[in-house]
């Protein structure tokens, strides 16, 4: 019999498209090729699809991040789901085959926020991670942290800035920041891998946060401060019907002298720890496993997520953010947690696969 064909899909049209390749790359490292059929697809910078070729750059090198390389033959996925078409300008088209499963190691806006799920949806082709809902909600804080709160769990106190609003009503909406008091954290409401964020004490500092994180989204979410420990938990859905599990909770440290854990503590060398599992109370690791699940139940996400919560002094846990297809390079948080529970990388990579291919395509 033939092996699973998987298309594991990077880049993108966002800012986080650096971040992508770097997990591809540890995820076309780690996937069993005796097992699988993989075809490497990036997507570029300006939406173009290409197969790529073994001149593509994974890592950062010498400071610089890597990007697709578009000297690949053009690739187009049919909507009935038929086989990948490869073209280039002047000759015939190539029919590359069906694809069994997507892996899409992407992240951010046109990518995780359920716009690539919707058109493999569109096209009927199983694919690794959430569903439409799960990745649209995820992506966005604001309507994420509504949902969150609804489902019981704590969340901190934030100001929601859309476009009209910061446009026609500025002062109302530094009023609302200001009194959430000092200091704030403002970041663009549908990015991740901390890009667009920063810290502001004054309204000075915080118009001038409000502008960086709108040259990232129009929308824009302002947090008051929480002083706490980072803890962070994965969950993984079952093969079975058993319920998701979680991972053993980890505290996330930054090293590098940063203010909080931005993208150079995320995904430059020796600028963050990650202790697992976390020095808390077996009773609050317990807790904070179950507030995961539930957190992943409720948006009713598929495979995999990483959930992160602040532990504060007075022994409270506060629901951060929910990543619906968190950094997944073999030294990214998730990959670690599961590691430490026992479930290594490689396995992680294929136990995702096969959540995959189980998954019937359409409502479920």
């Amino acid at each position: 019999m033939s092996k699973p064909r998987v298309a594991v899909v990077f880049g993108g049209r966002n800012s986080e498209h650096a971040v992508s390749l770097m997990g591809a790359g540890s995820v076309l490292d780690a996937i069993d090729r005796t097992k699988y059929e993989v075809i490497p697809i990036g997507i570029a910078q300006d939406g173009r699809w290409v197969l790529a070729t073994g001149s593509q750059r994974f890592a950062i090198e010498a400071g610089e991040l890597p990007v697709v390389d578009t000297s690949g033959a053009a690739l187009a996925l049919p909507a009935d789901g038929g086989s990948l078409v490869a073209y280039d300008p002047g000759s015939i088209p190539v029919e590359l085959g069906s694809v069994d499963v997507v892996f899409p190691v992407m992240h951010g806006p046109f990518a995780e926020d359920g716009t690539i799920q919707g058109l493999l949806e569109m096209a009927g082709v199983r694919y690794v991670g959430s569903g439409v809902l799960a990745s649209a909600v995820g992506m966005d804080k604001a309507y994420m942290k509504t949902v969150m709160a609804a489902a019981g769990l704590p969340v901190g106190r934030y100001v929601v800035v859309r476009d009209r609003d910061w446009r026609l009503d500025r002062d109302r909406v530094l009023k609302e920041a200001e009194e959430l008091g000092w200091p704030v954290f403002v970041k663009p409401a549908r990015a991740g891998s901390s890009q667009g964020i920063s810290k502001a004490h004054d309204r000075a500092s915080l118009e001038a946060s409000v502008e960086a994180a709108r040259a990232h989204d129009p929308k824009v979410l302002i947090e008051a401060a929480i002083v706490g420990r980072e803890i962070e938990c994965a969950v993984l859905e079952s093969l079975g019907d058993d319920p998701p599990a979680a991972s053993r909770p980890g505290e996330v440290q930054v090293q590098g002298g940063q203010a909080f854990f931005d993208f150079e503590a995320k995904y430059y060398p020796d600028q963050m720890s990650l202790t697992v599992p976390a020095d808390i109370p077996a009773e609050v690791a317990e807790e904070l496993r179950a507030m995961a699940v539930r957190a992943f139940e409720t948006l009713e996400c598929e495979g995999l997520a990483r959930v992160d919560f602040f532990y504060t002094a007075e022994g409270k846990l506060i629901f951060n953010e929910i990543n619906t297809m968190p950094g997944f390079t073999s030294l990214s948080v998730a990959p670690q947690l599961w590691a430490a529970s026992g479930l290594d990388y490689p396995a992680l990579v294929d136990r995702l696969v096969q959540l995959a291919l189980r998954r019937s395509p359409g409502l479920r």
